[in-house]
């Protein structure tokens, strides 16, 4: 039976399937599963039906934990339910897990494998999450790639219903959930066929339902539990071989060879690899090119892992099989082996056969697995003495398991062309690629696509892996052999190898405005030579200037995309530009015809201003330049180490190469603060420039620049002098004793023009300047940050202008250009940083705010700086109050401690004043600091002079560090504060304690791709509210002023600055729980004019009443004044308008206008009644 061909990664294809069998789907947002659900809920709101005639009812739970109550209950119900999910949050699941295979209810999860935090996070692949599930009762069936991920899906679904065992079907999270190809889907009508409906009939008439009541879920003795348990071992005795019928059936149907343990490689093998997910399709590879030359190799690919049948593992071994290793992509620290290993172990132990079993693990956290890594795995097992426990892909200096890597051929088939884009996140190349991989999947039979990300936001690299032709493609790892290499952000040329890349003969694009005299000045000569020497043909193309004479500003994708097709000629341009059109109408057409035009015309300026450079005879020869490193000035041997041995390589793209010995003084993910003024990425096209003469000195510019790129800083005379040549600086205003300059980070900067739309001055003092115009204000600005001290003047920091005085503990984040989130963030550390202790939920601010290997909260001077940490999603506010309640009772022993010397001091007057001084300032900041100065001279100066408080003064000199009150933070988003984690925030604010809870409201999941949370509004498109969301956002603020004693704030830095600040400072300074909400314009808003409006964009949302500004502060209310205060006026402007200027609005009245106009008006009258309702409040 031939299926229809289509191109899509691994979870669409899995949505795919679970589509057809699908009633009801539990769902909750988790990278990189969640575009699994999303699918799902777009094709159930554009009316597609499943194989039961029905669209499939999609709800978002507040976590996975609820998710997995969800399906539970739904399938106790009789509808058959499914769910999607990965990592912590499988995890959240494994409760509920129990449960349902306890009672035997046939759900399917489908799960993109990834890693589970531990020393770190990491969002990547690697089978730890399935691993900790595999003694819940689950079946467990494993996809190799794409095309499997659609036929065992399905595979699992079946079996599922007839089998009345849940399934948990996995493949490998982004090397598999979003690798690209081209492959044949399901027609739901042969889906259908294969259903066992009196399975489905059985099903639903054991469901709840008080028509025929039961009762399920007893609460058991020890006389009969055990009995009852075990009832259920024929269900799972039976389910293989209802797999292996199905698996037949779906063979049947269309010419696959599917079996529960498949053997691949020389019939008479010797020694074969055991392993599951992606890696089977590169070890195929490996098999085929081994094989050629003679050598007895095979492989195993494991399908289904529970229950695992070892007579079917055993049978599809070779008779001649020597040697087995085998591959686990898990950790289980302290066990005797990793899962799969024992359980082959086991199964060849309790046969008759004499094979040796080696195991071994390897790509961990999506560690690219390479030909060369399988390889090494053969020749382990071919030595005399096989190495156990071995390690792949990594070197280990530490515990020697790693295997040496000496053989790396080019084991691709002939026919397969391989290219490689290098893109700066947001601007389009990742989106472009998958619209090219589409349109060459339409004219070659096989194509694939996986693209490599780093951890920061929209201004990190990105790196697109493009494979086609007329053979199977099974590369499951990066392209390092490219016919093709494109480069989309000159800098990038300075960092790191790219065009090496490029195979002799091929071609290479580069994104500049540099002319061919500029390319032979300004190109590593590396570069130069290999392009020489390999004959590559060379071309070039000013995407940024395209960019900006369309409208369509960094996203220059589409410009880029068609210069690829006319370089390469894959397909021929006429059609080329014919299905570029089509995919951006496709695309964009959501967000209106004015985008969908201005895309064409990248089109056409792509195809008509390539450029191919004439290649100077003389670059073949030419020699490395002499590199001005950049000076590090280290202040921390720490830092200096950290920075040569981890930044320095990872951020050139080294990180695969640094081995095991480097971490072992960090094991416990330990990285120290401030490494991220080390990077100097240089990645802005262009940077501000500022005019002293026009400047009128607010700061506003330093309070919003989302990286602390740009800094105020007050000179006096010996500062000036010493000042490098050309350091801009003017008269301080008003007329005072010191010069005021500006300074720049230019190398740091991500070019957003937040500072130029903000700065308020009639002529503005900041504009927008070419990178290469502004090289020399860097010196100038790493000057007067290291060497210019900070001056008392009547500019108090508790205010917006002399806030912006304080250095900036946060600064130089990964974080989008023009982010919403970073300012808040930044001004906090400039009032509190040097104390504050900050617990992070997981999503965007723990990403840019601790994405290895840089570390952009930092210290200051005295070495002091916020120290911080991530647990997890769902705990955090819990986390928090941990912190606080460990400092609490460690400072509440060392009072009892100043208690006791002051005791014993009770004749020395000074040292009794210093401990009285700091007990009855113990919980002030201020007065804790200048107390604790007082009492350490003193103990410093008398702590071994012999008498009875020697040791108590030594105490106190020990516990040092928690004199000074800390300031207890704790940051997150909308997901978790309103959300996964809400539970944990009412508990903490209704604990009482003095604790601050910070929440950026980006009214999205912008971390995971932006799905619907409680923060989204009415009639806001996200990801699973793809028809608008229907009910009102959660009121957060109001729900924790009930408890009457919670200092709480919404603020909006870009529409009163005064008033976000002065919220910030009440809210620490309350001896009680706080909470502020901020409103934080994101990337996934689909603002007009991008991040460079964000600021605007708040300032615009209060004024058309979408957001309010307001304080409420319990202290008011003890003197008897009303404690609420509204501080944003009756809206001015229209809701609607203001809406429909954000794609996120105004996609819906695209796609659905009726609906769009009925949700809008909605929302405006809610957000009216809301003002009213505040309004009332402050009258009150």
């Amino acid at each position: 039976m031939a299926r229809k061909m289509k191109t899509m990664d691994g979870n669409t294809a899995a949505a795919h399937a679970a589509y057809a069998f699908t009633e009801v789907a539990g769902i909750y947002p988790i990278t990189p599963s969640s575009p699994m659900a999303d699918y799902v809920d777009k094709w159930s709101a554009g009316g597609l039906k499943n194989i039961f005639g029905q669209q499939v009812s999609v709800v978002e739970m507040q976590s996975e934990a609820g998710a997995a109550g969800t399906v539970h209950g739904s399938l106790a119900a009789g509808a058959l339910t499914t769910t999607f999910t990965a990592s912590q949050g499988l995890l959240l699941m494994i409760p509920n897990m129990y449960k349902i295979a306890g009672e035997l209810l046939p759900g399917v999860f489908h799960v993109s494998a990834r890693a589970l935090a531990s020393h770190a996070l990491s969002i990547f692949g690697d089978h730890s999450d399935v691993m900790a599930c595999r003694q819940t009762g689950f079946a467990m069936l494993a996809s190799t790639n794409p095309q499997e991920a659609m036929d065992l899906g399905a595979i699992a679904h079946l079996s599922a219903i007839r089998g009345r065992v849940p399934f948990l079907h996995f493949f490998d999270g982004f090397r598999t959930s979003h690798e690209m190809q081209n492959i044949e889907i399901w027609d739901y009508k042969d889906l259908a066929e294969m259903v066992d409906m009196d399975a489905v009939k059985a099903f639903r008439e054991r469901a709840l339902n008080p028509d025929h009541p039961t009762l399920r879920g007893t609460a058991q003795n020890p006389d009969i539990f055990f009995q009852a348990r075990e009832a259920s071992n024929p269900y799972y005795d039976a389910l293989p071989e209802i797999v292996e019928d199905y698996m037949g059936k779906v063979n049947a149907k269309i010419g696959t060879n599917y079996q529960l343990f498949n053997y691949y490689g020389a019939p008479d093998a010797e020694y074969i690899l055991i392993a599951m997910g992606s890696v089977n399709d590169a070890a195929e590879e490996v098999v085929d090119y081994l094989t050629a030359k003679g050598e007895k190799v095979g492989l195993v690919k494991v399908r289904l892992y529970r229950p695992f049948r070892a007579d079917k593992l055993l049978a599809a071994i070779p008779a001649t099989v020597k040697r087995i290793a085998v591959l686990d992509r898990t950790k289980e620290p302290g066990a005797p082996g990793e899962p799969l290993f024992l359980d082959v172990q086991a199964a060849v132990a309790a046969s008759d056969r004499k094979i040796k079993v080696v195991g071994g693990r390897y790509g961990l956290g999506s560690k690219d697995v390479t030909p060369a890594s399988i390889i090494a795995a053969y020749r382990n097992i071919q030595g005399c003495c096989a190495k156990d426990h071995f390690t792949l892909g990594i070197i280990d200096d530490l515990t020697y398991l790693s295997l040496p890597e000496n053989e790396n051929p080019d084991v691709t088939p002939k026919g397969i062309v391989s290219c490689k884009f290098w893109g700066l996140g947001s601007d389009g190349t990742v989106g472009a690629n998958k619209n090219s991989i589409k349109i060459i999947g339409g004219v070659k039979k096989y194509a694939q696509a996986y693209f490599e990300y780093d951890s920061k936001k929209s201004g990190g690299v990105t790196i697109s892996h493009l494979r086609f032709g007329d053979v199977p493609i099974k590369s499951t790892y990066y392209v390092t052999k490219a016919d093709f290499v494109a480069c989309h952000n000159p800098a990038y040329m300075q960092t790191f190898e790219i065009v090496q890349d490029v195979k002799a003969g091929g071609s290479f694009l580069l994104n500049t405005h540099w002319t061919d005299a500029e390319l032979s000045k300004n190109l590593p000569a590396a570069a130069k030579r290999h392009i020489a020497k390999n004959n590559i043909k060379f071309y070039t193309v000013d995407g940024f200037k395209a960019g900006r004479e369309i409208g369509l500003g960094s996203r220059i994708n589409t410009v880029l995309q068609a210069a690829f097709f006319k370089i390469t000629g894959i397909i021929p341009i006429d059609r080329a530009v014919d299905e570029m059109k089509i995919a951006i109408k496709n695309t964009y057409g959501s967000k209106g015809d004015a985008i969908v035009n201005m895309n064409y015309a990248a089109v056409d300026a792509g195809i008509n201003m390539v450029h191919e450079v004439a290649v100077p005879a003389d670059w073949a020869t030419a020699e490395d330049a002499k590199v001005e490193k950049i000076e590090r000035r280290y202040d921390r041997p720490e830092m200096k180490a950290f920075v040569e041995n981890i930044l320095e390589p990872v951020s050139a793209h080294q990180g695969d190469r640094l081995p095991v010995s480097t971490f072992k003084d960090m094991a416990d993910g330990t990285f120290p603060q401030g490494s991220a003024a080390y990077e100097k990425r240089g990645i802005a096209v262009e940077v501000p420039e500022w005019d002293p003469e026009k400047c009128i000195q607010c700061n506003q510019c330093a309070l919003v620049c989302p990286h602390a790129v740009i800094r105020p800083y007050l000179l006096d005379e010996a500062e000036v002098a010493a000042a490098p040549e050309g350091t801009k600086m003017i008269d301080m205003k008003p007329k005072g004793a010191y010069k005021y300059a500006m300074g720049i980070s230019m190398l740091d900067c991500a070019g957003c023009g937040l500072c130029v739309k903000t700065c308020p001055a009639k002529e503005k003092a900041l504009v927008m300047k070419p990178f290469e115009s502004q090289k020399d204000v860097q010196k100038a600005f790493d000057y007067l940050s290291d060497k210019v001290t900070y001056k008392e003047t009547s500019f108090k920091p508790e205010t917006v202008k002399g806030s912006q005085f304080k250095q900036p503990l946060l600064e130089f984040s990964g974080a989008c250009p023009g982010c919403g989130e970073t300012a808040y963030a930044k001004l906090i550390t400039q009032l509190f940083g040097d104390r504050m202790m900050i617990a992070q939920a997981t999503g965007c601010s723990s990403i840019w705010g601790g994405s290895a290997p840089s570390t952009p909260y930092t210290v200051n001077k005295a070495g002091k700086g916020p120290s911080w940490s991530n647990s997890l999603f769902e705990d955090n506010a819990e986390f928090g109050y941990g912190m606080f309640l460990a400092i609490k009772q460690r400072r509440a022993k060392l009072a009892d401690t100043i208690r006791a010397l002051a005791e014993k001091c009770a004749e020395w007057e000074e040292m009794k004043a210093a401990c009285e001084a700091w007990l009855n300032g113990m919980d002030e900041a201020k007065l804790s600091e200048d107390a604790a100065a007082t009492l350490l001279k003193l103990c410093n100066d008398c702590s071994n002079c012999g008498c009875e408080a020697d040791a108590l003064m030594k105490e106190v000199i020990e516990n040092a560090d928690l004199l000074v009150k800390k300031s207890i933070w704790i940051f997150g988003g909308d997901g978790w504060a309103y959300d996964i984690g809400f539970g944990g925030v009412d508990h903490v604010l209704a604990s009482g304690d003095d604790i601050n809870i910070f929440v950026f409201d980006t009214e999205v999941y912008s971390n995971t791709g932006g799905q619907a949370s409680k923060a989204s509004q009415i009639g806001q498109v996200a990801q699973f509210a793809a028809s608008g969301k229907k009910v009102a956002k959660k009121n957060l603020a109001e729900i924790a002023m009930t408890y009457g004693y919670v200092y709480t704030a919404q603020i909006g830095l870009g529409a009163n600055q005064a008033q976000a600040v002065k919220a910030i400072v009440e809210a620490e300074s309350y001896k009680g729980p706080s909470l502020i909400i901020a409103y934080a314009p994101c990337i996934d808003h689909g603002m007009k004019g991008g991040m460079s409006n964000s600021q605007a964009q708040i300032k615009a949302a209060v004024e058309a009443g979408y957001w309010h500004l307001f304080r409420y502060d319990p202290r008011l209310a003890e003197a008897g004044k009303n404690p609420f205060q509204l501080d944003s006026k009756a809206p001015t402007a229209a809701y609607k308008d203001f809406i429909t200027k954000e794609t996120r609005y105004n996609s819906l009245k695209i796609a659905f206008p009726a609906l769009a106009e009925e949700l809008f008006e909605k929302a405006s009258e809610v957000a009216a009644a809301k003002y009213e309702r505040l309004k009332k409040l402050a009258e009150a």
